[in-house]
């Protein structure tokens, strides 16, 4: 049984990307007791902030998650994200060469007055000395190098940058440069940054070690890693902080409590204390206030999706796993879901294919947005049966173009 009841109600919606079929539902929390205001009544002065459970992808807190703004360094997860990539692919080696050209020195080195490895000019240094200057020392110099070792020049490198968030499903974000400089044209979002940190740990563990790491030394100069939170004991092992005078002072962190890994973003705050301060109480909130609930059992039926000219009308939609949710502990809060997807579809439609998104949120916070996936697979049904799906089709048609629908 769900922790959740759930009851779909099927209707033909429209919505901006084209006509979508959408089930709405209502998930009522099964819980002794009512604490909400409690729950809910973190308010962070930082101008953007997310908090997201990295287990449940359910994210705990939001505030302007989704409104673009500037990144100062923390734009250098993507350019750690690209290395990572090129690592694995097996392009580049912890081994591979990395040479330090007169743009990077002079860009991003100690003579630009900005955060820098102090790497010298004309030399060359292994890809693991130039990713500990980037996540470590936040180095300008290190990501100039890597950009242009990676693709010729940093602009280039940028481009790469924005392909290879696009290709994790972040539709925002864009990038101008590694570093994270001023550029009218670089931004991001909290929440997407919260993603691609997520994904960054998930996917390159023994990599990411390195954000854990305290300080570094390179050209016999020790640099502290700049992330307060490493230092607090908090079960904090990552990941970036960011400044630059058009974006204030950021953070994106993440840490583990008692096996649940919170991330946290936030940006946009006065000081550097500030940031600090502020990402630690989320945290600490997050991991203080919150309880897992299942809600889908791995392989349970989540809902349905209509099919146009198929042997069956429906076809059955489930996650990949179990899909649960944290929610404020003792709540009786309502939250609402949502099935949406493009259609009805077209078959042939194969088991597995990704169709459809489960949406949930709870007040104001986006708590889920997960793929759904075919439960089984749709051949082309009779002659019979697509020319009464086309009918069908035509009338609904007519029906939105009479209610003033596009």
């Amino acid at each position: 049984m769900s922790a959740l009841a759930f009851s779909p109600i099927h209707g033909l919606q429209t919505h901006r990307l084209g006509r979508a079929l959408a089930g709405a539902a209502l998930l009522f929390v099964s819980a002794g007791g009512i604490n909400d205001a409690q729950a809910q009544a973190f308010q962070s002065p930082a101008t953007f902030a997310v908090l997201l459970d990295s287990a449940s992808g359910t994210v705990l807190y939001e505030k302007a998650a989704d409104e673009l703004m500037v990144p100062a360094s923390l734009a250098k997860l993507a350019t750690v994200l690209v290395a990572f990539q090129e690592i694995e692919q097996g392009r580049l080696t912890l081994d591979s060469e990395i040479g330090i050209s007169e743009n990077a020195w002079r860009k991003g080195g100690g003579v630009s007055g900005g955060s820098s490895m102090f790497a010298q000019l004309n030399s060359r240094v292994k890809l693991n000395d130039i990713l500990h200057g980037i996540i470590v020392q936040s180095g300008n110099d290190a990501s100039i190098a890597l950009a242009e070792a990676v693709a010729g020049d940093e602009a280039n490198f940028a481009r790469l940058m924005t392909e290879r968030v696009r290709a994790l499903g972040l539709t925002k974000s864009v990038f101008r440069n590694a570093t994270g400089m001023g550029d009218p044209q670089q931004k991001v979002t909290a929440r997407e940054l919260a993603k691609l940190s997520d994904h960054i740990i998930r996917t390159y563990p023994e990599l990411y070690k390195i954000f854990g790491q305290r300080e570094f030394t390179w050209n016999k100069i020790k640099q502290q890693n700049r992330n307060p939170l490493l230092t607090m004991d908090i079960g904090a092992d990552g990941l970036k902080t960011g400044n630059i005078d058009d974006a204030g002072y950021g953070l994106v962190g993440s840490a583990v409590q008692s096996g649940q890994r919170l991330i946290v973003v936030v940006n946009g705050l006065k000081t550097a204390r500030d940031r600090a301060v502020e990402a630690r109480k989320l945290l600490e909130w997050g991991f203080r206030s919150f309880e897992p609930r299942r809600v889908f059992s791995e392989g349970e039926i989540v809902g349905e999706a209509s099919v146009f000219g198929g042997e069956k009308g429906r076809v059955g939609l489930k996650a990949k796993g179990a899909v649960s949710l944290l929610l404020p502990r003792g709540s009786s809060e309502r939250l609402n879901a949502r099935i949406v997807y493009r259609g009805p579809l077209t078959v042939p439609v194969r088991e597995g294919d990704e169709i459809a998104r489960l949406l949930v949120t709870r007040g104001e916070v986006k708590t889920l947005d997960i793929p759904l996936y075919a439960a089984e697979s749709v051949e082309p049904g009779t002659l019979q049966r697509r020319a009464l799906d086309a009918l069908i089709e035509v009338s609904t048609g007519w029906v939105r173009k009479a209610l003033g629908r596009s």
